[in-house]
């Protein structure tokens, strides 16, 4: 569960909004920093994961370089404090304008997707006089395991160059004018968590397409074997820091590397997935034919996820976490039951589950009066049931957080907590409905003085 030094304070604050522990934050950040200089393998931070200022800049100063796939991107990791050198500029689709602006400033490496792109790069290089640092995206054909839609390493993914371009490439990279040919970058999937069996045979099929390079007379001087490192959406309490001892000893160990050889990897979501959480209100309970709805005044538009692919978040009802041990009749109302859709209608008597109070509550926090102004009849019509259909407000029938999941009891003004959205969540979200950008709250600003 979701903790806070003062819950109070919590339920002062306008939803929805973007919660940090900093706490977990650092320890990640740090663990994966400090192993990183144990193992000798570098690594770059996916920037595409999240982008608050707060985050990227403790990021960069604990020595990270940036993997970036826009021209923003690179242009906002060169703000943020990351070294010029070491940022990647990685991404299928590079528009001139952004090659051009990444060459002006001086970046580390273009990461190649295709032979195309390879030669733009090359001329427009040229034009400006300059020479541009490149590495080759190799597609392995490796299934990552993971979700179709965040799998990026088999031939039927748009990603990276394929086995039979290579000798291609290798023509253009010696005929170029402005390239310096530096090494291979590899990148399978995102959230793996298969990671002996998955890791194991891409170290093994990297050494392979290395060896074929360098008997061609290419010298491959660094070797990225990406990210994808998965983390627990179920659990998110019991697994709050990535094995990130298991995924760099695996490296260590399977690749097969000369000594002058650098190789780095890219944490992506890893980093700072489990540090956030979606904090959202409920706006109204909703009593349908076969569901029962909790209306959160959160949507898709602030985290897309589970809209886009199905993805899953634990969710949390933090207000009757704080407030079970007031009374024996809250442990009631908090049972769980997997009931029928007809029970949880009629108030899950039939399983003696206690009786909604009949009492008008205080005027709730965030403008939401919880019970008062609420004609009793109605309330006590509303289902116990522990089976919710959690959704949004959004105008769509995908703005669905989950479905039939086991609360308990929840009732309007109710704070819940969607849990391992510090990836892939603000950095998603969009103004649609002319909905407001959620704001981001830090524990550090949360603590008691």
């Amino acid at each position: 569960m979701l903790k806070f030094n003062d819950f109070g304070r919590v339920e002062e604050l306008a939803t929805p909004f973007w919660y940090y522990d900093m706490d977990v934050f650092r320890k990640t950040v740090k663990l994966a920093a400090s192993l990183s200089e144990r193992y000798g393998i570098g690594a770059h931070y996916a920037l595409k994961a999240n982008v608050d200022p707060r985050l990227v800049s403790y990021i960069a100063s604990k020595g990270f370089g940036a993997d970036c796939v826009s021209g923003n991107e690179v242009k906002y990791a060169v703000e943020s404090g990351f070294a010029r050198s070491s940022i990647v500029f990685a991404g299928v689709g590079k528009s001139d304008k952004e090659i051009s602006d990444a060459l002006d400033l001086g970046i580390g490496c273009f990461n190649v997707e295709s032979l195309m792109e390879m030669q733009v790069i090359d001329a427009l290089a040229a034009s400006k006089g300059v020479r541009a640092n490149v590495s080759l995206r190799i597609n392995p054909n490796i299934d990552a395991h993971t979700h179709r839609y965040v799998t990026t390493g088999l031939y039927e993914n748009k990603f990276g160059i394929s086995r039979h371009e290579f000798e291609a490439a290798i023509d253009i990279l010696k005929g170029s004018k402005a390239l310096d040919f530096k090494g291979l970058h590899f990148h399978i999937g995102s959230q793996i968590t298969d990671v002996e069996p998955v890791y194991s045979l891409e170290c093994e099929r990297a050494a392979e397409i290395v060896e074929w390079f360098e008997a061609h007379g290419m010298e491959v001087g660094s070797i990225d074997l990406g990210g994808g490192l998965g983390v627990d959406y179920d659990e998110p309490d019991e697994n709050p820091v990535p094995d990130f001892e298991k995924w760099f000893s695996i490296i260590d160990r399977k690749l097969r590397r000369r000594p002058e050889q650098s190789v780095s990897i890219e944490p992506g979501r890893s980093m700072v997935a489990q540090c956030g959480s979606l904090i959202t209100r409920v706006l109204f309970v909703k009593s349908g034919e076969t569901k029962t709805f909790l209306i959160m005044d959160a949507g898709m538009n602030d985290l897309i996820r589970p809209a886009l692919y199905g993805a899953y978040h634990k969710i949390e009802n933090l207000s009757a976490y704080y407030a079970r041990t007031e009374s024996s009749e809250s442990e009631d109302l908090t049972r769980h039951h997997q009931m029928p859709a007809e029970e949880q209608r009629s108030g899950g008597l039939a399983l003696g589950c206690a009786r909604r109070p009949d009492r008008p509550l205080e005027k709730g926090v965030g403008g939401i009066e919880t019970h008062g102004g609420i004609d009793n009849d109605i309330v006590q019509s509303l289902p116990l049931g522990a089976l919710y259909d959690i959704v949004g407000p959004v105008c769509e029938s995908s703005d669905v957080w989950g479905e039939g999941r086991e609360l308990p009891y929840s009732k309007r003004g109710d704070i819940l907590a969607i849990r391992s959205t510090g990836a892939y969540g603000s950095v998603m979200s969009s103004r649609y409905n002319l909905r407001d950008l959620a704001p981001a709250v830090f524990s550090d600003d949360m603590k008691l003085k």
